[in-house]
């Protein structure tokens, strides 16, 4: 389970998505969010997951990691189809006891279930294809405006990144831990909820160690190069737009008018 957590790395390319401006990739995800959530019918849906879909192949990023960034939240988006069938009013399918099932409650299921894989997906292919360092680069620059309001967006934006950076050596540590454990007669399979949960304190300890232990030599590391924050950093690459930058945003833009057209003409779903 462990291993299927894709959610910080980056995977090297040199697809026309790995080419384009962090702040441009930024501002699309941005963009989709909004056809995501502005989208009231199942023709409208279906041309932003297609979108997606066709991101992910020009991408050169497998359809399978779409699905191992799924896997760590399905409990979540069940959690949700749940709670829209129990408490969303419609024609009754059939009932259990107090439990009462509509026609509308799942559909509604279906339809977040399908919106928040979406969301994952969309916001999962920004890291796959950005390194850490020029995420930061971007965010950075996106958000200098704030400067004039005294807010932070260096320390922000570095913090956001080295937050990304690190899930996936955490979740590798995490590995590590739990094999030691397995090797000294630990099990996290039977027992009850509460044997499970009592499992975990092996592996939680030793974690919160390491991962303490890895923000101070961090830290340390940082003092050492005279790292000082934003104020006169220089940048080994210059960010500016080209070509594929452009693109993206006359098809993320061109996408999302679709999607309002469609709203416009085809009767909403809600």
């Amino acid at each position: 389970m462990l291993k299927d957590i894709t959610i910080g790395q980056y995977f090297p390319g040199n697809s026309p998505v790995h080419r384009m401006d962090p702040r441009g990739k930024i501002i699309m995800m941005a963009i989709y969010i909004i056809e995501l959530f502005v989208a009231n019918n199942l023709q409208a849906m279906a041309v932003s997951i297609l979108f997606i879909l066709v991101a992910y192949k020009v991408a050169g990023i497998p359809v399978k990691m779409v699905l191992k960034s799924i896997k760590p939240v399905i409990v979540l988006i069940v959690f949700t189809g749940v709670l829209n069938m129990l408490f969303v009013d419609g024609n009754e399918l059939f009932r259990i006891g107090f439990i009462r099932i509509t026609d509308q409650g799942v559909f509604y299921a279906v339809v977040m279930a399908v919106r928040i894989i979406c969301l994952i997906a969309g916001t999962t292919l920004l890291t796959y294809t950005t390194s850490p360092i020029v995420l930061t680069d971007g965010l950075e620059r996106l958000m200098e405006p704030l400067n004039r309001f005294h807010v932070p967006v260096h320390e922000i934006s570095m913090m956001m990144t080295i937050a990304l950076r690190f899930i996936p050596t955490l979740i590798e540590e995490t590995d590590k831990i739990m094999s030691a454990q397995k090797a000294r007669g630990a099990d996290f399979e039977t027992g009850g909820l509460m044997d499970k949960a009592k499992s975990l304190v092996p592996i939680m300890v030793p974690l919160f160690v390491s991962s303490f232990r890895r923000a101070d030599e961090l830290a340390l590391a940082m003092e050492c190069r005279c790292y000082h924050g934003g104020s006169g950093r220089t940048r080994m690459r210059q960010l500016k737009y080209a070509g594929v930058d452009y693109a993206g945003f006359t098809v993320s833009l061109a996408v999302l008018a679709a999607v309002i057209a469609i709203n416009h003409f085809v009767p909403s779903i809600y």
